[in-house]
């Protein structure tokens, strides 16, 4: 297949870009189009994986037959069976007492389904598709009669099917039969070039849809935008052009620095883009639970420094020139080097953590410089304070993995990645706070 039909291919199903990965996943699309071979795409949220199940589909004999797409992940795991394979009479609670409900894969029969985030459907739903895939037969919900159905299955995923094998989530007999030719979608930060491409191809989009002219990047913005890591790979671009044509209404060319206020770069917001999970786009976590993490490093970093000084006070040792203590020093110095960066007129998330570390710098001066008649009553009320502040960090920090949890179906891997920290911590926070099962 040469570029020519390559690029027609392109613009027939509106694939904009020229990366040598984005070409060899269409050209092999293209290429097992014809057959009547199980197809398994590949590739993060948001790369687009349904367009190349449409070529598929569209360049097959199968083209004039329906084609039908379901997002495993979005149908309740308790009626994605009915809604596959269809459903008896009163099959179930709340099933229709008088009507027989088709499924897909009877009213698909000579065409092609799409089982999209294929990775979430549930076991029982699993064991019927390895059937249909096999020999074509399928049983309805509440029925003992196998019925037959000519369908083709084009299936796509986000996550790591192997891993899923391993951890007992899917069938490896299923993933076998399901990626007989295996397509991989690349993320679009792989795919060079094609960032400018897709933001010239939204722009205009949306400079038709609102009525403005179409916006524009300076090279330095060109630069920002080659270099960002798209987490929602094309989608997350196709918003970012969205927004900056709706709010930028007068200024239609973009700088860097203008581009900066619309991408997630701050130190603030690149941790949120590491906390993000790379399987929902909607359920992130909030700004104000990010800048708690953030507030748990460093009143951990204090922490450290108050036991210093609760020993120092116990072992008698004076603190009257705390200047002459390089500790001191060190820290002074990182405070002024931060309070000298801040120079915001807008109250930020960042300026909150600067405005902490000031007030935490009066604390350790005032803990530092006491009277020694006074060091019990020191001793005292450091020891008081940091117990207080344990607790109050551990209840954050346990909410936090709970909800992390949550969010990735106890999934712990993905839950550490969301976290920052690392498997084996996570673990032991687990255990720490009795949340083991």
């Amino acid at each position: 297949m040469n570029e020519t039909e390559i690029q027609s291919i392109k613009q027939r199903f509106s694939i904009i870009g020229n990366s040598t990965l984005l070409n060899n996943a269409i050209l092999r699309a293209v290429q097992v189009a014809p057959t009547d071979m199980s197809v398994l795409i590949t590739g993060e949220s948001g790369t687009g994986k349904e367009s190349f199940s449409k070529i598929i589909h569209q360049l097959s004999t199968r083209k004039h037959a329906q084609f039908i797409a379901i997002n495993c992940g979005a149908v309740p795991q308790g009626t994605i069976y009915s809604e596959l394979f269809g459903h008896e009479k009163g099959a179930y609670t709340g099933a229709s007492a008088t009507d027989v409900r088709k499924g897909y894969f009877e009213t698909a029969d000579g065409g092609t389904i799409f089982l999209d985030e294929i990775g979430e459907m549930n076991a029982d739903t699993q064991a019927m598709l390895l059937r249909v895939l096999e020999n074509g037969e399928f049983i309805r919900m509440g029925s003992s009669k196998p019925l037959k159905t000519n369908v083709r299955v084009v299936a796509a995923t986000n996550i790591n099917l192997e891993k899923a094998i391993q951890n007992g989530k899917f069938r490896e007999d299923l993933f076998y039969r399901l990626s007989t030719v295996p397509i991989f979608v690349p993320a679009l930060r792989e795919r060079g070039a094609d960032i400018s491409l897709l933001f010239r191809k939204f722009a205009s989009d949306f400079s038709e849809k609102y009525r403005v002219p179409i916006l524009s990047l300076t090279e330095d913005a060109k630069e920002v935008l080659q270099n960002f890591r798209f987490a929602g790979n094309v989608r997350q671009l196709k918003n970012l052009v969205d927004q900056i044509s709706l709010l930028e209404s007068e200024n239609r060319i973009i700088n860097a620095q203008k581009l900066k206020e619309y991408l997630p770069n701050t130190p603030l917001q690149s941790q949120a883009l590491t906390l993000s999970s790379q399987n929902n786009d909607n359920n992130n976590f909030s700004e104000r639970e990010i800048l708690f993490k953030i507030m748990f490093d460093l009143k951990n970093d204090v922490t450290e420094l108050k036991k210093l000084v609760f020993q120092m006070l116990q072992n008698g040792n004076s603190v009257h020139n705390p200047e002459n203590y390089p500790i001191y020093q060190e820290m002074m110095h990182q405070f002024e080097n931060k309070d000298n960066h801040n120079h915001s007129n807008n109250f930020s998330p960042n300026d909150a953590i600067i405005l902490n570390q000031n007030i935490e710098k009066k604390n350790i001066i005032e803990i530092l410089q006491p009277d020694l008649e006074q060091k019990n009553e020191y001793i005292q009320d450091i020891a008081h304070e940091e117990t207080q502040d344990i607790l109050s960090i551990e209840e954050k920090e346990k909410e936090l993995i709970i909800k992390a949890l949550l969010k990735n179906k106890n999934r712990r891997k993905n839950a550490a990645i969301d976290l920052g920290i690392s498997e084996r911590t996570l673990y032991r926070k687990l255990k720490q706070y009795d949340l083991d099962n």
